[in-house]
């Protein structure tokens, strides 16, 4: 693994970096990690690489390791810069025969999200996108308890993921995290939305399987002096007619991460929540509920879930381990490209490019709904 991005003191570098190096099959070989040369050098001598591997710049990074040997050259970057530099790494990558990791949102706009989509389908390269809460055993378990029709057909689908960590104006304290988040210029058309909105869109849809049509959605500025949203409340519609509300904010104080999800269809009704993830509830009108646990009872558990379980029942599995199944799938899916031989499909199950699309989608329709007079906007395809 080559990585873009992730330098010293950047927080989801780190998880990267840890994620992919959970199961031993990655190893992280180069780096451009800053676009300074001299922060990229120091952090790559933190992480112990040779100091002709770590570079300046992600282009000389591209064209150098293309000129290794193969079975020396990186066999895929990791993207992990903010949202404006993800689209020319993962560009330039693709179009050099590297795959390519990225995290979300995929791209800066909807036009260099497609872009991206057609460059993988006419390399055939793989691309994955770190939804890492798609990796959680009980997210697993519940899409494939709406699979096996354990619910019956959705009805309505609530997704939340509150914070409270921007509640006042840090971008002004010199924090680089809220700093690049508030930036139309490093961030997008939406902060809150594209930060943590999008996961609560992927992660409704990656359940349930049924994809939003429509919305009407209304966000919010309320920190004074910010150029972009710090909430939103979202109405959706989606293809089977089922109904749902979408709400992310990060001035909601006393939140953490509390992402969380209930899905209700005719027979019965599921709920996880990101901040005890190793449960997940199943509910019934007409009998008790049933409390569904990671790692714990091999008889109810679906096979997906059981193969993304890492430690036994109990212990707590969590934000790393969720991170470190995307990376571990990729590897095996990638590893089975390279040998000629054909992926196993149980591993191929990760957020593709598609998915990124689909969240810029989201993106620029929640903001033209909440600019429209109209009460319900297509969603863009």
């Amino acid at each position: 693994m080559g990585m873009v991005g992730g330098g010293k003191d950047a927080f989801i570098g780190a998880v990267h970096r840890s994620a992919a190096a959970l199961d031993g099959k990655i190893e992280l070989v180069c780096g451009a990690f800053s676009s300074s040369p001299e922060k990229s050098k120091a952090s790559g001598k933190e992480l112990f690489l040779p100091e002709d591997r770590v570079y300046g710049s992600y282009e000389e990074m591209i064209e150098k390791e293309k000129a290794l040997p193969e079975g020396e050259r990186m066999d895929f970057v990791s993207i992990v810069t903010p949202n404006y530099l993800h689209f020319p790494p993962a560009k330039l990558a693709l179009e050099n025969g590297f795959h390519v990791v990225c995290d979300k949102p995929m791209t800066y706009n909807l036009d260099e999200a497609k872009e991206l989509e057609k460059l993988v389908e006419k390399s055939g390269l793989l691309f994955a996108l770190t939804h890492n809460y798609t990796g959680y055993p009980m997210v697993k378990q519940a899409r494939d308890m709406v699979k096996d029709g354990k619910i019956g057909k959705i009805r309505k689908i609530v997704v939340e993921y509150p914070q409270g960590w921007l509640a006042e104006k840090l971008e002004e304290t010199g924090q680089k995290q809220a700093s690049w988040r508030m930036d139309p210029k490093k961030a997008g058309i939406a902060s809150c939305m594209g930060d943590i909105g999008t996961h609560a869109e992927n992660l409704s849809e990656f359940i349930t399987g049924v994809k939003i049509s429509e919305m009407c959605a209304d966000l919010h500025t309320f920190v004074e002096g910010r150029t972009l949203e710090d909430d939103g409340n979202i109405l959706l519609k989606f293809e089977n007619g089922a109904s749902g509300v979408l709400h992310a904010s990060q001035i909601s104080i006393g939140e953490e991460n509390n992402l969380n999800i209930r899905v209700y269809g005719e027979k019965g009704g599921l709920e996880w929540r990101q901040q005890e993830p190793n449960t997940l509830v199943l509910k019934y009108n007409d009998k008790p509920m049933e409390v569904y646990r990671t790692g714990a009872g091999f008889g109810f558990l679906s096979e997906n879930a059981l193969l993304h379980t890492r430690v036994p029942a109990g212990h707590p599995e969590g934000f790393i381990e969720a991170f470190a199944n995307i990376y571990r799938n990729f590897a095996l899916t990638l590893g089975a490209k390279l040998e000629g031989e054909k992926p196993d499909p149980k591993y191929y199950d990760f957020p593709t490019v598609h998915d990124g699309v689909r969240g810029m989608a989201f993106l620029e329709s929640t903001v033209e709904s909440s600019k429209s007079d109209k009460k319900w906007t297509k969603f863009k395809s």
